[in-house]
């Protein structure tokens, strides 16, 4: 039996995923995080077989916890489990180091498989993903990246740039933290830029702040 890291803010999803994981026989000891400060103590301090982190997480985006887990514990399998189903979020998180990528809407079938891939030492990603990924492949690269992004993206992207941190922003736009944090996510990832450093020095270098 395993020893599974799970990393939500929310506990419905972390108790559904402990059922999920004990009626599949995949994991009998658990360990629990609601935040990347807490993930990173829990990895610090144990070993574990299996991570499933959330990409949502106020204050630090569950990519950015994906990195450093894998910093901390390299041969640890993650999974990530998020509510988008956008490829851009896929591909990032396999950058990250991500084994698998799943969304909270799928089946109990599918996220047992895929629960049980990753820990097995394989990788996964959803056949209907996989053509969405494909697809994207194909599209036209030509045009500047910050024209993928939507107007509240763009928006959020902009405030970034300026300088403004996750809270004056959320404040600004009346979002909440976790809600301008998983906009930071996607907007790095059509960016495709890694930091938010990276990003403020593209929008001065564009003159997007016109």
């Amino acid at each position: 039996m395993s020893k599974v890291l799970l990393v939500d803010d929310h506990q419905v999803v972390r108790d559904g995923l402990k059922t999920i994981i004990r009626e599949q026989g995949i994991g009998d000891e658990f360990g629990e995080a609601t935040t990347a400060v807490e993930a990173l103590k829990l990895a610090a301090d144990h070993t574990w077989d299996l991570a499933v982190v959330d990409i949502s997480l106020v204050g630090r985006s569950g990519l950015e916890l994906v990195r450093e887990l894998k910093q901390l514990r390299p041969r640890m399998p993650i999974l990530m489990l998020s509510m988008h189903s956008e490829e851009q979020y896929a591909r990032r998180a396999f950058k990250a180091g991500a084994a698998g990528y799943i969304t909270k809407d799928s089946s109990r079938a599918e996220l047992a498989g895929a629960i049980a891939k990753v820990i097995a030492g394989g990788r996964y990603i959803s056949p209907a993903l996989a053509e969405r990924l494909v697809v994207d492949l194909e599209r036209d690269t030509d045009r500047p990246p910050h024209h993928t992004l939507s107007g509240r993206e763009f928006e959020v992207m902009r405030l970034m740039g300026s300088g403004k941190t996750v809270g004056e922003i959320a404040e600004i736009l009346s979002l909440s933290d976790k809600t301008v944090s998983t906009y930071r996510a996607r907007i790095l990832e059509k960016m495709h830029l890694n930091t938010t450093a990276e990003l403020i020095r593209y929008v001065v270098e564009n003159n997007l702040m016109d």
